[in-house]
């Protein structure tokens, strides 16, 4: 055997041990998250993988960098055919994947040129990060190590690329190869033997080292995000872990520690690449509030690196332990208590595994410690940081979790949300959450309309799921008004619950009292069973999405539909016309506002539009964010009900933009996103000149007023 291959498999066989007892402690780190079936829907998944994974669409939604981080990634696929012939190369230098012919041809025309994308996109990379210093970018403790990665990268690749040009200057590429711009440089670099032995050790030593680092740096991703994509959600993005409140093993409800997530939220953490995307949309964090989606998921990692270690030694104790109580006691502290928690046996055992340093780690908390409460808070469960994160990341999910556990645990709000447990008590009570109303008055605003409710005639086509805002807010009754008339005038035979409605329980799901949110999605769903309602709609996209995502896991399956949908396909039925004569704001421009909810949680963007486009004349303006890129009226998530005391107001921010589109109507779909942006018209001293409506306000004064009979 050659020197050069002994020698290389030394440096192989070190490499590849290494790295495998790094990453194998990563991998074995997963096992300490809550188990979690993801495995369901595998050919959703693969497609799923193949678009988000290979494709790289989401990464393409960023016209600029998109392109140059898909150019790097397709590179390096192409290039790992070139990494695994240097390892074959090195354990015997006559071997190669030559015998492939016409194949190895395109592969080697594809790395030859990818190699050329890939020198190009890190020289860019490096251009927006410290010339142009691109905002979401700019993180202090990462600037050295983001340009050491990106010049490793660039090192890689052009060692490539100089090591095929010496082969080709010396003669002695193989056959099947074709390499244009390594072919190009070889007729002016004047390389030989000593030049390629140099340039192909420092490749492949460079790719050992890359690999080596990667357990420890924010580019895991490269390894992670493939599988991080294939194990993302298939289903609504914001579904809800259910708590059984029944299983009195149960000793703590949300997200205290590491714990209590899943291996999913683990491997969230290994995967996050950093790079800010999904910062750069938080509605929250643009108006200036301490919430930073990125450094909640760096400080789920943070705490998985740090604690980890120590649960593994401890498991790995109790796991050679031979004596029972030394086993409870791991089983004890292994449980997530702090150590003022343990019994006498347990903090014996604690002291003796774990030195002073690793106590102290232990005892942090990781609210507070490593996430920051006020953040929790402060998010509005809009979606727009998983909508923009590449690898799909699952941060709010993570969010309301931690919510949970700071709401049923440890009864700690702070000075922004200290007014929940007020309204959790109005929902307990009255099953709304605005106090000074009974949910006897539910019914009130259909007074004079001739609507019956389910307990007078229980014979329907459809339930009016009316909704909190809809039956209590004046503004709100309004939409549910028209809607209600747009029915009647279509014919259609709905009733509604009345005073037997009570509130979905989103606000108090989403802001994390969990236990109550499941009291009044059983009581909602026992009585919609009784009557056996198959199918509601509702002009609340909370409401819609509560009750068609969260409610089957209570036994709730309805076909649950937004008033938008609804109203669309009456007009497509012709069950409703519009009358052209009076279309009274064909004139007249609408700014329209995605609300998060039907729009980025429920994928609707299309139904509220068709709706408006079917006013003759009505011209529709977009404000600069809108559909999936929309902003965040600032209510969701129980922020509603919420003080907003930090930064600028984010309905103001959200209404500033639908303005500027110089609409003298502005168009919602949901009573919450009325609310703000009334309120954000207010601020800016626009109300006489510019009105708030909902899509149902608009249609009902273009509709003819007839009665169309139903088949």
């Amino acid at each position: 055997m050659e020197t050069k291959s002994t020698l290389f498999i030394m440096v192989l066989a070190i490499a590849a041990g290494v790295f495998t007892k790094n990453a194998g402690k990563l991998v074995r780190y997963l096992s300490f998250g809550k188990p979690e079936n993801r495995l369901i829907s595998l050919p959703e998944r693969i497609k799923q993988t193949l678009l988000v994974g290979f494709a790289q669409t989401k990464i393409l939604r960023d016209k600029v960098a998109g392109p140059i981080h898909a150019g790097i990634f397709w590179g390096f696929l192409i290039l790992l055919f070139s990494a695994a012939e240097g390892v074959i190369e090195g354990l015997n230098p006559a071997w190669s994947f030559n015998v492939l012919g016409p194949i190895y041809s395109a592969i080697t025309i594809l790395t030859d040129i990818f190699c050329l994308l890939i020198i190009v996109g890190t020289a860019l990379s490096l251009w927006r990060r410290y010339v142009t210093k691109v905002k979401r970018l700019q993180v202090e403790h990462e600037k050295v190590e983001a340009g050491m990665i990106l010049l490793t990268i660039f090192s890689i690749v052009a060692s490539l690329l100089l090591q095929n040009t010496a082969r080709i200057a010396m003669g002695d590429d193989f056959s099947w190869a074709v390499r244009p711009v390594a072919s190009s440089l070889a007729t002016i670099l004047p390389l030989g033997h000593v030049s390629f032995e140099i340039f192909w050790w420092l490749h492949m030593v460079l790719i050992f080292s890359f690999t080596n680092y990667l357990p420890f740096s924010k580019h895991l991703h490269v390894l992670t995000s493939i599988p991080n994509v294939f194990f993302s959600n298939l289903g609504p993005v914001n579904r809800l872990e259910k708590i059984d409140f029944e299983n009195e093993s149960l000793v703590k409800y949300g997200v205290t520690d590491i714990e209590d997530f899943s291996w999913k939220t683990f491997l969230d953490s290994y995967t996050c690449t950093h790079c800010g995307r999904c910062t750069s949309v938080c509605p929250a964090n643009q108006t200036g509030k301490v919430l930073d989606p990125r450094m909640v998921i760096i400080g789920i990692h943070d705490r998985v690196i740090d604690k980890a270690p120590l649960i593994d030694k401890i498991s790995d104790y109790r796991k050679n332990a031979s004596r029972e109580d030394i086993r409870n006691a791991a089983d004890g502290i292994l449980s997530g208590k702090q150590s003022g928690e343990f019994d006498t046996k347990e903090r014996e055992l604690f002291t003796i595994l774990l030195n002073d340093e690793e106590q102290a780690i232990w005892n942090k908390k990781l609210i507070g410690d490593y996430v920051s409460p006020d953040a929790l808070w402060a998010c509005t469960t809009c979606g727009a940081c998983m909508e923009e994160c590449p690898v799909n990341i699952e941060h709010v999910p993570a969010i309301v979790g931690m919510r949970r556990s700071m709401v049923m645990m440890e009864s700690s709000f702070n000075e922004e949300s200290a007014l929940l447990p007020d309204i959790y008590g109005n929902m307990e009570t009255n099953s709304v959450p605005w106090g000074g109303f009974s949910e006897q008055d539910r019914a009130l605003w259909a007074e004079g309309m001739d609507i019956k409710t389910v307990a007078e005639d229980p014979e329907m086509d459809v339930l009016f799921w009316v909704g909190c805002a809809g039956s209590f807010d004046d503004r709100a009754k309004k939409t549910t008004k028209a809607f209600a008339e747009l029915m009647q005038l279509a014919n259609i035979n709905f009733r509604i619950l009345g005073t037997e409605e009570r509130c979905t329980g989103d606000p108090a799901r989403r802001s994390g009292n969990e236990y109550l949110a499941t009291m009044l999605t059983t009581m909602n769903v026992e009585t919609m069973n009784a009557y056996n309602v198959k199918t509601i709609v509702t002009t609340c996209p909370h409401c819609f999405n509560t009750l068609k995502n969260d409610y089957p896991q209570f036994g709730g399956n309805y076909e649950v539909m937004h008033h938008t949908q609804y109203i669309k396909n009456l007009i497509d039925s012709g069950r409703l016309s519009i009358d052209a004569d009076k279309a009274s704001l064909s004139k007249n421009a609408i700014a329209y506002h995605d609300s998060c909810y039907l729009g980025r949680y429920n994928e609707e963007y299309e139904a509220p539009r068709a709706l408006l486009e079917h006013v003759p004349g009505l011209s529709i303006l977009e404000p600069a964010r809108s559909k999936d890129r929309g902003l965040c009226c600032g209510a969701g998530g129980g922020r509603m009900f919420m003080e907003e005391m930090v930064g600028d107001r984010v309905n103001i921010t959200r209404t500033n933009e639908l303005l500027e589109t110089g609409a003298s109507t502005i168009a919602v779909n949901c009573p919450f996103c009325s609310t703000m942006i009334t309120d954000g018209v207010k601020a800016s001293d626009k109300i006489d000149q510019v009105q708030v409506k909902d899509i149902s306000e608009i249609l009902l004064e273009s509709v003819k007023r007839h009665s169309i009979n139903a088949e």
